[in-house]
């Protein structure tokens, strides 16, 4: 079924996210275990979408979050200014002064070079978003009275407690009642899962989800491990879909799941830094392809899922075909491997420029 838009003019915001935000530390071009020095970045799955749209593409985002007040949350409030999204849904949570009861999530990445791949360590337990609960947001507030056009959430969110699934639940059903969009990334982290029940669990809470969602993102393990679907088609090394096994995988889960949109990048880790990259997506009973880019260069490879999405989300809030929308998002993936970090600092006028084919000439 096609999607229906709320119009900009009766929301306060164009796509609400929930989910964690955490203190991203990169020792740049050395490894966690042996560097003396580290760049802070903020980022999170459902967080670097809802940037995505307002850094690059001027649209009004807020994020609901918590974080706990002390530097290390202020800290991440002061990143978070950067990117302009507003704030305001931000539950700001009492310190103990040490962390026992609740504290702000540690994220350590290195980019990986060649043959090495890149590397995430979390130091994410009891963190205040994950003790959020049913109840504890006014859903109704956000998505009736101020009004939104599309909420953004994600298996991430979902695998960091018990109670996380269900807010994520109370909220889509909340999005639905006031006409929103609903957007999910399945997001698939084995690391998060491990201590809820692991895959079986994850494929319990996405299963119990898929009913509410009108817009779905994943990856071929995403598809597998968090839905709980055989995977068809994969490519002779297993590492990603083909796009004739994305075509068999969609017409299955549309017979299961009322979704309007699914879209998944392809991409092909030949090394950390050199990776075939494109998309796919399934609109209106159809499939649209982004360009295939071979050989393309990655600076940080982190973050590029979550800025395809925003990409194409920026497409469909805009009215744009799924075919525009699809290349949209490959290339705001694209771009965003480009530089350090979980989130994009490209523009939406080198969106436009890769999307037309545009070189990589010096501008001056």
């Amino acid at each position: 079924m096609p999607l229906h838009i709320r119009t900009r003019s009766e929301c306060r915001w164009d796509l609400v996210s929930l989910g964690e935000i955490m203190l991203r530390l990169d020792p740049g071009d050395r490894r966690i275990a042996t560097a003396r020095s580290f760049e802070a970045f903020e980022g999170g799955g459902e967080y670097n979408v809802a940037r995505g749209l307002k850094r690059c593409f001027g649209l009004e985002t807020a994020v609901v979050t918590a974080l706990a007040d002390n530097p290390i949350g202020r800290l991440v409030q002061d990143l978070i200014y950067q990117g302009g999204i507003d704030q305001s849904l931000i539950r700001w949570v009492e310190y103990d002064g040490v962390g026992r009861g609740v504290r702000n999530g540690l994220n350590f990445t290195e980019r990986g070079f060649g043959v090495r791949a890149a590397l995430g360590c979390y130091d994410r337990g009891h963190t205040a978003i994950c003790q959020l609960k049913p109840g504890e947001i006014d859903w109704d507030g956000i998505f009736g009275r101020r009004g939104a056009r599309w909420f953004h959430t994600g298996g991430i969110f979902c695998a960091l407690s018990e109670t996380t699934s269900q807010v994520a639940r109370e909220a889509m059903e909340s999005a639905r009642r006031h006409g929103v969009v609903v957007s999910y990334d399945l997001n698939y982290r084995a690391s998060l899962w491990q201590s809820f029940g692991g895959r079986e669990q994850a494929q319990t809470v996405n299963q119990a989800l898929a009913p509410y969602i009108d817009v779905l993102f994943g990856n071929e393990e995403d598809f597998s491990a968090a839905l709980g679907y055989d995977v068809p088609g994969l490519d002779a090394d297993h590492a990603t879909f083909t796009t004739e096994g994305f075509r068999r995988m969609i017409t299955a889960l549309t017979r299961d799941f009322p979704f309007s949109v699914a879209a998944t990048t392809l991409r092909k880790a030949k090394t950390a830094t050199c990776n075939d990259w494109g998309a796919l997506c399934w609109a209106d009973g159809r499939f649209y392809e982004a360009r295939q880019r071979e050989n393309l260069e990655i600076y940080d490879r982190v973050g590029g899922g979550d800025s395809f999405a925003s990409g194409l989300i920026y497409g469909l809030l805009e009215g744009k075909d799924p075919q525009w929308a699809v290349e949209c998002g490959a290339a705001h993936g694209a771009l965003a491997m480009t530089t350090p970090g979980d989130t994009s600092m490209v523009t939406l006028k080198e969106v436009l420029q890769v999307m037309a084919g545009g070189s990589a000439r010096i501008a001056r």
